[in-house]
């Protein structure tokens, strides 16, 4: 069995011969590092009837596997509505050299195509889908996405009030426009996996970052800090760790479901 060796000069003859929609797919997995067969269906292989985007996005990804702009990783994940699995895809090592090298767990550097551990990759297919869905809005006219940052763009580095260097690991920076409003939000998905000791020591984090100004200065406010729950109960637990903050940073979080979370991005209930 043969495989395809990238070099410069095979990365060179790809970035011609790819399509802008296969582009576009690179870009998506830039940006969000993994992506499901169906959310890079949803994003890229949108114009046919739902059997053929299917059938057409099915068979382009895998070409772009055998062309090593993609890997399937060699974890499945299952569908939605409890679903049949479906792949999950990465930058291969082509991929990388036409995107910005960014593996399935992010990083700069070139890296060999690896699987991440299931919770890891459950979370950033979380953070995945909130980009399908404020894609998928914007393309039906509702606003448009300014920018969405995914780890490592998306932390802040600041010093603390005793002169220490902190940072502050958001899962997502998002600013989204509406007509003449940009809604800011940092993101974290939580999946229940956490102490609520943990989650309050993040939000104290957030609540330093707040008090040093940095983040107002760059953009005349604060974002808001949105916390995805994935169950009414986590929720309830998750607003009772928010409310312990101190009053006066206390505002800036909102604890949301994971289905209010696209509503919430946009503005909505704000």
């Amino acid at each position: 069995m043969s495989r395809q060796r990238v070099t410069e000069a095979y990365v060179g003859r790809l970035a011609t011969r790819l399509s802008p929609r296969d582009l576009a797919v690179v870009a998506t997995l830039d940006r969000v590092r993994v992506a499901t067969g169906d959310q890079l269906k949803r994003l890229h292989f949108a114009e046919g009837t739902p059997r053929a985007n299917a059938r057409q996005a099915q068979r382009r990804l895998g070409q772009l596997v055998g062309l090593r702009v993609l890997a399937e990783l060699d974890r499945r994940v299952g569908g939605s509505g409890g679903g049949s699995t479906q792949a999950v895809y990465a930058l291969d090592s082509a991929g990388q050299r036409l995107g910005a090298a960014c593996g399935p767990a992010g990083g700069l550097r070139l890296r060999r195509p690896w699987t991440p551990g299931a919770q890891f990759l459950k979370h950033a297919l979380a953070v995945t889908e909130l980009y399908v869905g404020l894609r998928e809005l914007a393309r039906a006219g509702v606003g448009e996405i300014v920018s969405f940052d995914t780890e490592p763009a998306c932390w802040r580095a600041f010093t603390s009030l005793g002169g220490g260097r902190v940072w502050l690991k958001a899962d997502a920076f998002v600013r989204f426009a509406t007509g003449d409003l940009e809604h800011f939000s940092f993101v974290e998905v939580d999946r229940a996996t956490q102490s609520r000791t943990a989650v309050a020591r993040k939000l104290t984090v957030y609540r330093r970052f707040l008090q040093s100004g940095r983040e107002q200065d760059r953009w005349g406010l604060f974002p808001w800090v949105l916390i995805l729950a994935p169950t009414e109960r986590r929720r309830a637990a998750l607003v009772d760790v928010a409310a312990a903050q101190p009053p006066n940073t206390r505002p800036i979080f909102r604890v949301i479901h994971y289905a209010a979370a696209v509503a919430a991005l946009t503005g909505e209930g704000a």
